[in-house]
């Protein structure tokens, strides 16, 4: 039933579809006919000389490219990103077979998706449909900021987090201070990270951490999705990431990271009104521009905090599930409450100690 409905609004929609791998021809092309308006070429080439013949009106909408020996589609990616007119096609690669550096630089070349045979053809075209719908309805992270929704937390809430978060600053400061002076120590870089997180009402602001990435971590992340915790066997890719045994963390950013000190600095956060000590965790930019389904924005709908649901039920755990997170935080964001906050914190100080490395 519900593949029947995706081929209907596949074919209503009238999508486009470009296709060079003929090393998946036999088992996904008679599928992909059935389902979208399909142009083949056999190589590269053929289809570069193919869009050139196209207008702005007839380009395709997906491009589907088998990863070659030499591993030249990533060369034709990178022309299309560079080209203004073509950088929007939805872009998805085939590979015979799994190859960590391969993924690195489908991650690199930002395409939208990568299969690995045996590719399942359902799963392909449900896939196709919804990265064509996505780009034509994403809204902008800047928009969403300025959605027309405020989230006022509840008076005696407010009062709460003020009062404990100020104690626990005047009473911690001098372990904030040893921390620090470590941390300083041990490598350059400032004490504090400091990044933009999306909070309630899909708010953005500076959320605080002590560092324990060595400096330029960041920028090293796409080279190590491999190691990320969350599953990823439901769609084979994932929103969230926490990476395991992540190899960008400082001797002492790791001790840190087990006793959750590093999220310490988080309380000026809520001193200042950006989270509340308990809630769903407020995400990163490029984490909460892919929640805007109507099914996963229902967190963004309650207040963002220090600690929440997934922190003590789920954290750590290798087997946990993209989905699993998800429901924890709607689940929180339509029914918190004052006792739901005190359990979730008499439960956070055992939930703070991670056996897990991420």
């Amino acid at each position: 039933m519900i593949q029947s409905e995706v081929n209907s609004n596949t074919k209503n929609k009238s999508i486009s579809l470009l296709y060079s791998a003929q090393s998946f021809a036999s088992d996904l092309l008679p599928e992909l006919e059935k389902n979208f308006v399909l142009h083949s070429e056999s190589n590269i080439e053929d289809l570069d000389s193919y869009i050139k013949e196209q207008s702005i009106y007839t380009l395709p909408d997906v491009i589907l490219l088998e990863v070659d020996e030499r591993q030249e589609c990533f060369d034709y990616v990178a022309k299309l990103k560079n080209n203004v007119l073509l950088k929007g096609l939805v872009i998805i690669l085939l590979a015979k077979q799994k190859d960590a550096k391969v993924r690195e630089k489908a991650m690199k070349h930002k395409v939208n998706d990568l299969y690995i045979a045996p590719v399942p053809v359902n799963d392909l075209c449900e896939r196709i449909f919804f990265l064509v719908k996505f780009k034509l309805i994403k809204p902008q992270l800047s928009d969403l900021s300025n959605v027309n929704f405020t989230y006022k937390i509840p008076l005696f809430k407010r009062l709460f987090d003020i009062v404990a978060s100020g104690m626990a600053l005047l009473i911690l400061l001098p372990f904030f201070i040893v921390v620090a002076l470590i941390i300083a120590f041990e490598s350059k870089g400032p004490v504090i990270f400091r990044s933009k997180r999306v909070g309630t009402g899909y708010k953005i602001f500076d959320f605080y951490k002590f560092r324990s990435m060595r400096v330029g971590a960041s920028e090293e992340l796409t080279k190590l999705s491999d190691l990320n915790q969350y599953d990823k066997s439901e769609t084979g890719t994932t929103t969230f990431v926490k990476l395991k045994n992540d190899p960008r963390v400082t001797k002492f950013g790791s001790f840190i990271r087990t006793f959750s000190i590093d999220e310490l600095p988080q309380l000026f956060n809520v001193f200042i009104g950006d989270m509340s000590l308990v809630g769903n965790r407020p995400l990163p930019l490029y984490e909460a521009e892919m929640l805007t389904s109507n099914e996963w924005t229902m967190r963004f709908l309650g207040p963002a905090g220090l600690t929440g649901l997934w922190q003590v039920s789920r954290r750590g755990k290798a087997d946990m599930s993209e989905r699993e997170r998800k429901k924890l935080d709607n689940f929180y964001a339509q029914n918190h409450s004052f006792w739901l906050d005190l359990k979730i914190l008499l439960k956070t100080l055992p939930a703070a100690v991670q056996k897990e490395k991420v």
